[in-house]
């Protein structure tokens, strides 16, 4: 029988030590949850805030992307219940715990760890624990190791349960006023000018409202390719998300291109959101084809360069391919 674990008032045997791993508000005044996540001793919580006890497993909780009140009363009940935490940096964690009154053990879980931490994770919970996953910031698994974790619990037939939240990703797609029927999110885009420029291409004829993840130091490069790829198509920059200092640009690739070459780098961090090919405004000219194809044909080669521009400008596929050949026939 898996155990379980009363994230309001301790439960029993190893999960009694829950009783005080949850600060509870001062006052005569206080609300009947308070703002650390307590519950009073006497008081049942209500069901339509989740359930009070957990079942032993692995729980993946999002975490505020910038603004702390932004976790959900679930995730305070189970943060207080887990025999442990997995960060990807324990350090961030712990002050999101402690603005919350959450004491429980934390153990650092990412990139560069993950083959020697994820073993030792999968056997506390072979042992009937529960383990929280979180990432520094949002929902973990996107752009982040957990999926190896998840991955190794389900092949050994350990309960995974998500607990929803923060995300940057939805966040920035909310706020962008792009088409939000049909998104693809690629992460961050390469580091390097020719990858980037590799990558760019191949997204280029995706059909969908395109959401990124980019360094501000390397944005203006960044948004310079987009726009030579991708054409005049509107997208927004968004950052510093739920804090105090959020921004969202609206504009043209290339416009937001100038602006931040000329601004220089915006603090924060920075997603992008680019409207889908349809959006971009008038069809392609024969020039704008010729562009591209020339940025896709080194990397890609004619055949696979000729449908990606074809799928993005709307072109006949067959007339791309035969400019295609001509262009790569020149010197």
């Amino acid at each position: 029988m898996p155990a379980r674990r009363d994230a309001a008032r301790g439960g029993q045997g190893r999960g009694s030590r829950r009783s005080s791993s949850v600060g509870a508000g001062d006052g005569e005044n206080s609300s009947p949850l308070t703002p650390h996540g307590k519950r009073p001793a006497d008081e049942s919580p209500p069901e339509h805030t989740g359930e009070a006890v957990f079942e032993a497993g692995l729980y993946l909780v999002a975490t505020p992307i910038g603004n702390a009140g932004d976790i959900t009363l679930r995730a305070l009940r189970l943060l207080g219940a887990a025999d442990v935490i997995a960060a990807e940096d324990t350090r961030v964690s712990a002050k999101l715990l402690a603005i919350h009154g959450i004491r429980r053990p934390l153990t650092p879980y990412h990139d560069h760890n993950a083959e020697r931490a994820g073993p030792a994770l999968i056997k506390r919970l072979k042992n009937g624990e529960i383990v929280a996953l979180v990432s520094d910031a949002g929902t973990p698994l996107v752009s982040d190791p957990g999926y190896r974790l998840v991955e190794a619990a389900l092949a050994e037939e350990i309960s995974v349960t998500a607990l929803p939240g923060a995300s940057a990703v939805l966040a920035a797609l909310a706020l962008a006023g792009s088409p939000t029927d049909r998104f693809h999110f690629a992460g961050f885009l390469a580091a390097k000018r020719g990858p980037r420029r590799r990558q760019i291409t191949r997204l280029a004829a995706v059909d969908a409202t395109l959401v990124l993840f980019e360094s501000s130091r390397r944005l203006a490069a960044a948004l310079a390719d987009l726009a030579e790829i991708l054409g005049h198509r509107p997208a927004a920059v968004a950052r510093e998300l739920t804090k105090r200092f959020e921004e969202v640009r609206r504009a043209p690739l290339d416009q937001l291109a100038a602006h931040y070459r000329d601004a220089g780098p915006p603090r924060g961090e920075v997603v992008l959101v680019i409207d889908p090919p349809e959006a971009a405004g008038e069809a392609a000219s024969s020039g704008d084809i010729d562009r591209a194809l020339r940025l896709a044909l080194e990397p890609l080669g004619v055949r696979r360069a000729a449908e990606i521009v074809a799928a993005a400008s709307g072109w006949r596929r067959r007339e791309i391919y035969e400019r295609a050949l001509a262009l790569a026939a020149e010197p």
